[in-house]
Order: C-alpha cells, then structure tokens, then sequence
C-alpha cells in the first residue's frame, strides 16, 4: 500500500518510515506488535499510523470471509485452489483501496499480475472444453472488455477529469474476475455509493464540486459485495423486474 505508490520495493525487510530502522520479525506481528509496544516504534519511538493494525484487522477478518465463501460455493473442506485464487484477489482489492484512498493511485505492478493470474485461473478452473467452458470464458473475457470500454469512453470524455486511467484499468479486472452480470452489480454499487459520498461531502462542505473524490476504494468495494453477495442480490433484482 504504501511501497507501491512511493516507488519503493516490496522485496527486504520492512523499516521504520521515520528513523529507517529495520524491524525484527517481532516487530511486524499483525495486530499483537502494535499492541505489544503501545503504538509506538520500538527504536525511535514515535507514534504510529492507526492504519497498520485496522488494515492488519480489516484482512484477517476478510480472509475468514472468503474461505466460508469458499467452503459454501466450492464444497471443501480445508483447503483448495480456489480459495488461493480468491485470497489472492482480495488481498489485491485491499492493496488497492488503501494505495487509492491514501495516494490517488492505482499501481500497475499490482493490477497487471492481478489480471494475469486471473486469467490462468480462469483457464484452468474453466477449461475451454465443451460448450459450457467457452460461454463462461466468453462471459468473463466480454465483461472485462466492456467494462474497460465503459470507463475508458468516461475517462475520454471528461478529459481525465471523471476519473483516472488506473479506474479503466482496474474495471477491466472486475469484468475479468467478476463476468456478467456480477460485473453491472459491482459497477453498480460504486457508482451508487461513489456518487453517494460525493454529494455527502458537498452537502457538509468538506469537498467542492470540483474536488475529485477516488473513485477505485468504491470499485473494489463493488467489486467484494457482488464477489460475497451476488447470489442473494441478483435473483431478488431479477424477481423485481
């Protein structure tokens, strides 16, 4: 989150961003280090970011999300490929609304690999064998196409100002993880909530109508609700129309 963005590595050991001091391994247990040592770096001693263990939280909690969604829609019982698959991608999701909330930036070295391991999984866990293999693939390849269509035409017409490049391509990612119509839900849902804050925080006068709110926090949201609840929600939308 943080690496990525400053043009940093993510290889090595992890350091203190303020003295650059490089932290043992029992300064970097999640949620138990920052407990252990009160908030504060143990050499330099100053005060850390809230953000450590709320995101260290934030992802155990998903990570127990995904694997009872894996047990409900795969049928296994401890471990299996694609609860890899799907740890995977939320992991990536969180890197993403973090680096986008924080640094208005989407990074490449995050998105490209994303897709690439996408689309081996869809391959080997959708083989293109048969009628049913291709029309999943097809479904999945079109989603990500028109979807990255879609926000490349918004990001053409307001001349970068409606949104960044990185939201096209992160939307290609969503059709490609997601396919259709788990695709329009999650698209759906950004808009919604997107617009939504964004009316909010004009309303309380915290942002002007020309400030540009980070639109990839509210895809990636879209983008886990539709992956956990597009089950439940899209027959009931189906039933009201």
């Amino acid at each position: 989150i943080d690496s990525l963005p400053r043009g940093e590595k993510i290889t090595g050991m992890s350091h203190c961003e303020n003295c650059k001091k490089t932290l043992s391994w029992k300064d970097l247990i999640p949620l138990v280090s920052f407990i252990y040592l009160r908030g504060k770096c143990r050499y330099c001693h100053i005060t850390l970011s809230y953000q450590y263990p709320s995101i260290e939280l934030l992802t155990g909690l998903m990570f127990v999300a995904v694997y009872q969604f894996a047990t409900l829609n795969f049928q296994f019982e401890i471990f299996n490929f694609q609860l890899i698959y799907y740890l995977f991608i939320v992991s990536c999701m969180i890197v993403i609304f973090f680096a986008d909330l924080k640094y208005g930036i989407i990074p490449d070295k995050i998105i490209v690999p994303t897709v690439l391991v996408s689309f081996v999984y869809l391959f080997i866990n959708h083989p293109p064998v048969g009628e049913a293999g291709q029309s999943l693939i097809i479904n999945h390849l079109l989603s990500a196409v028109g979807s990255f269509l879609f926000f490349l035409f918004i990001f053409l017409i307001t001349k970068a100002k409606g949104m960044g490049f990185g939201d096209v391509k992160l939307a290609f990612l969503i059709g490609l993880v997601l396919g259709f119509p788990n695709t329009a839900l999650a698209l759906y849902i950004a808009f919604l909530t997107g617009g939504g804050v964004g009316f909010i925080l004009i309303l309380w006068k915290k942002k002007s109508i020309k400030y540009a709110v980070p639109f990839g926090p509210f895809l990636v949201l879209g983008t886990l609700l539709s992956l956990f609840f597009a089950p439940v929600i899209i027959p009931r939308i189906q039933d009201l129309l």
